[in-house]
């Protein structure tokens, strides 16, 4: 806990009413960092202030965000693996998430697939052998999305409840799947978070194919049911959308966090949480660069 005659006068004026003095003692409180987050947890609890602890905890969640934007930059900038996008995400909620905690729940779902698998299974029993472990054996259930529940957006909260949206689900998928090595991505569908099973060597064959060519069949992640191309079709003509080839090809895992990150979002659409709809925005657009 960092301790100092300047820190204890920058606590003592937390309660300024003046909103200038205020807003120079809190730019000078984030400046610490990380470190001084015991000093503000410590300060909160002997007093019984509720708008100065309202402050506090606004204190500490910016020093959070702050630490969270560089983490982003650093992910965007570096190796965009789609596990450490999504814990990224989950710290926004929850700071001190255990990551390898999360790791190691991922890790048992890997090796209790990869046990099941072998090399002589078709695509659909590949999928079928994955559905099985996910959505049997570990009871994962798919809920509609609802924006009044963030936690069904985060990896640490949907493999802690064994309940998660579309997008959530769809993550932990996805990530079961690149670890091993199974050729299912996210699809750009509009007002949908489908997975397509891609054949990798359809474009070293058929180069100038249409993208949706290239899926073999769509995987919904709420239940594991699997849709044909002729269902996709009818869902474009439900939406009177023409199916262009920008909509069949797969979101890498920048964009993946990025559609996570807005979708979430909306879960702050209101006056009270307002800013956290901002600062989920400003993360989102980190990864535009």
């Amino acid at each position: 806990m960092l301790e100092n005659k300047e820190i204890n006068a920058l606590l003592h004026l937390i309660d300024d009413p003046d909103e200038d003095v205020y807003s120079t003692v809190s730019e000078r409180i984030i400046s610490f960092g990380k470190e001084i987050i015991p000093s503000l947890e410590n300060f909160c609890e002997n007093i019984h202030n509720e708008e100065t602890q309202e402050r506090i905890e606004q204190l500490i969640h910016r020093v959070h965000f702050r630490d969270l934007t560089t983490d982003f930059t650093n992910w965007n900038n570096n190796d965009t693996n789609l596990l450490e996008g999504a814990l990224l995400v989950a710290k926004y909620s929850y700071p001190d998430l255990k990551a390898e905690n999360i790791k190691q729940e991922i890790e048992k779902l890997r090796r209790n697939t990869w046990l099941e698998l072998n090399n002589y299974l078709t695509p659909i029993e590949i999928v079928n052998v994955v559905n099985s472990i996910f959505f049997n054996y570990y009871k994962q259930k798919g809920v509609e999305i609802n924006y009044e529940h963030p936690d069904q957006f985060l990896i640490n909260k949907t493999l802690e409840t064994r309940k998660g949206n579309a997008i959530g689900n769809g993550i932990i998928y996805l990530i079961l799947c690149q670890l091993l090595d199974i050729p299912v991505k996210a699809v750009n569908i509009p007002r949908q978070f489908l997975l397509g099973f891609y054949d990798d060597q359809y474009e070293l064959l058929n180069p100038a194919g249409h993208p949706s060519e290239k899926i073999k069949f769509y995987i919904d992640t709420l239940s594991g049911q699997l849709y044909s191309h002729k269902d996709v079709e009818n869902y474009f003509k439900r939406l009177s959308v023409p199916p262009t080839p920008h909509f069949f090809r797969p979101m890498n895992n920048k964009k993946i966090i990025q559609f996570l990150l807005e979708e979430m979002s909306k879960c702050f659409d209101n006056t009270h949480n307002q800013y956290k709809m901002d600062e989920l925005h400003l993360l989102a657009n980190i990864l535009e660069k």
